[in-house]
């Protein structure tokens, strides 16, 4: 095992203090993806961005522009800085014929950053359907990395709130997938509450629009999907408790799946505080 592969088989750091320096100066040449949040915190966007600068399809012009945002970012939150350098890259790039050989480089690279880039490159694109959002996330959903499977859902919920109400039975073939990751998606992307991103109020006040899309899952066998779809319902339980408490009533009453037992267990956790 070389190195490099030792550094890749790695358990990440509980402080950012803890980084060891050699994995530090990998995550900024884009050689390693981060393992956990610590280490996605401690990466530096501007020397990320001039490390992998040479073996993107840029030419000067926009690669200095990039670099001047991405300078101008060094000081604003994480999701706002993925958020506004996907966008630039979408910006500069639209209407060029180097887009999406640019595109499929950030998809393709070692770096979760850049991988995450490429998605909120798509969430920028007005052009973009409802249907082809969920089409270019998959790739995303599917990732080996947790914290782009994260962004993933992220890039379509937020230019496309909305549609997840509207068209909710887009999301019924992913939460029939064979693939665990996309059935996580499928009920992530459309959770009431959700984290690091606005509320779906529709779904706080009319949860039963996603009851087909739930009742997909409630026998799933993968924790990663049960206590998505557990999470979903804990937040709806909030504003709807009569709905969240009749629903996991009747599945109860018509499963006997030990994985519909556990999921209803977690979504009841904030009702049984306050009973």
């Amino acid at each position: 095992m070389t190195d490099l592969e030792k550094l890749r088989a790695r358990k990440g750091a509980v402080r950012r203090s803890e980084v060891p320096a050699n994995v530090v100066a990998g995550l900024n040449r884009g050689e390693l993806e981060s393992v956990n949040l610590v280490e996605f915190l401690v990466i530096d966007h501007v020397k990320l961005f001039k490390a992998v600068r040479p073996g993107l399809s840029l030419d000067d012009a926009v690669a200095k522009k990039l670099s001047r945002i991405i300078k101008d970012l060094a000081t604003a939150g994480v999701m706002q800085r993925l958020t506004a350098t996907g966008a630039a890259f979408h910006e500069a790039l639209v209407g060029s014929d180097a887009r999406e050989v640019v595109y499929q480089q950030l998809t393709e690279h070692p770096s979760d950053v850049l991988r995450s880039w490429a998605a909120y490159m798509d969430a920028a694109d007005e052009t973009l359907t409802f249907a082809k959002r969920l089409k270019q996330a998959r790739k995303f959903a599917l990732d080996s990395n947790m914290g782009v499977r994260e962004i993933a859902w992220m890039s379509v919920r937020l230019p496309a709130a909305e549609s997840i109400v509207s068209d909710i039975e887009r999301l019924y073939p992913l939460a029939n997938h064979k693939n665990h990751l996309a059935r996580r998606f499928a009920i992530e992307v459309s959770r009431p509450c959700g984290v690091w991103c606005k509320h779906i109020t529709e779904l706080k006040q009319r949860p039963e629009i996603a009851e087909d899309l739930l009742t997909l899952c409630r026998e799933d066998d993968t924790k990663y999907v049960q206590d998505s779809v557990a999470n979903w319902l804990n937040d709806a339980s909030k504003t709807r408790p009569d709905f969240v408490q009749e629903l996991c009533e009747r599945w109860l009453a018509e499963s006997e799946s030990p994985h519909t037992r556990r999921i209803t267990h977690r979504a009841l956790r904030t009702l049984r505080k306050k009973a």
